[in-house]
């Protein structure tokens, strides 16, 4: 299934999209409020669900997709989006020479009041960087409860799958040492536009990723290219530490960011992002003019 949150007349809500329309599951008897409750609910709430799609599909209420307000899947996390740094090889050598290839899994979080929906206006900031920039991501979405998870067992807890655009101020970056003030701009993580359930994805380590600005190509490449698979980050990260469902990790974006060009290429006003992965849709974002 393709999840949808979204907001009509605004009204927040969430629901799925069916044959190019959006169903609206939330007014539904025995479905929970949001999305994120859904998640919480565990694998009963996909059975509940698609009970609901056989037996009133026809009947729920339904709006074509420019008629809402897209949000983000779960427009509100609960915790930090966790983020894989430099897991494919030609991003970690643009970003710094080979020497710059981790040999271990590189961790860093976006803070909650980044993320943003499908359609969403990026903020430039441009009254404290310069530098802002572009990160095509395949985001995973926990599904459940789990700490020190095994590799052969971690795809048991992966509720679904979406798109994330890692925006970073590389600038702030370097100028403090660390990632979470560079990483952590308000509408800096753009997410979705679906929350595509597994079951849906044959194998999320073969997709293509392609990321464009202003409709030229800057990042082409399959998260077949991670350094570092899904089901090692996920037990990498739940070592001593307990994943929840609606957890979000963003498993490191490829080679082609506007820093890794030369001259570097970073976002300006009114330019256009979108980032495309087989089988989840396009996330589109502009930035503020």
């Amino acid at each position: 299934m393709k999840f949808v949150s979204y907001a009509v007349e605004g009204k927040e809500t969430y629901g799925v999209e069916v044959e190019g329309r959006i169903l609206d599951l939330a007014r539904v008897d025995g479905l929970p409020g949001d999305l994120l409750q859904g998640i919480e609910a565990g694998e009963g709430f996909l059975q509940r669900v698609e009970g609901v799609l056989r037996k009133k599909g026809g009947a729920l209420p339904s709006f074509a997709k420019d008629e809402v307000q897209w949000l983000s899947p779960i427009p509100k996390v609960k915790r930090n989006v966790m983020c894989v740094g430099k897991n494919y090889r030609e991003h970690a050598i643009e970003m710094g020479g080979e020497q710059d290839i981790p040999k271990n899994i590189m961790i860093f979080t976006k803070a909650t009041h980044t993320v943003i929906g499908h359609g969403e206006t990026v903020l430039h900031h441009d009254d404290i960087t310069e530098e802002l920039d572009y990160e095509g991501e395949l985001a995973v979405i926990i599904g459940k409860k789990g700490r020190g998870i095994s590799p052969e067992a971690a795809m048991d807890h992966v509720f679904g799958y979406s798109i994330l655009n890692d925006i970073t101020a590389r600038d702030l970056q370097k100028k403090h040492g660390q990632f979470f003030i560079g990483k952590s701009l308000d509408t800096t993580c753009p997410m979705g536009p679906f929350l595509v359930t597994k079951d849906e994805v044959d194998d999320p380590q073969n997709l293509t990723i392609t990321t464009t600005v202003n409709g030229e190509i800057r990042q082409s490449s399959n998260t077949g290219q991670m350094i570092f698979s899904i089901p090692r980050i996920i037990s990498t990260l739940s070592k001593g530490m307990t994943l929840l469902p609606g957890d979000v990790i963003a498993t490191g974006t490829p080679a082609g960011v506007g820093k890794g060009y030369k001259p570097p290429r970073f976002l300006r006003k009114g330019d256009v992002v979108e980032i495309e992965i087989e089988g989840l849709g396009i996330l589109t974002n502009p930035l503020q003019d």
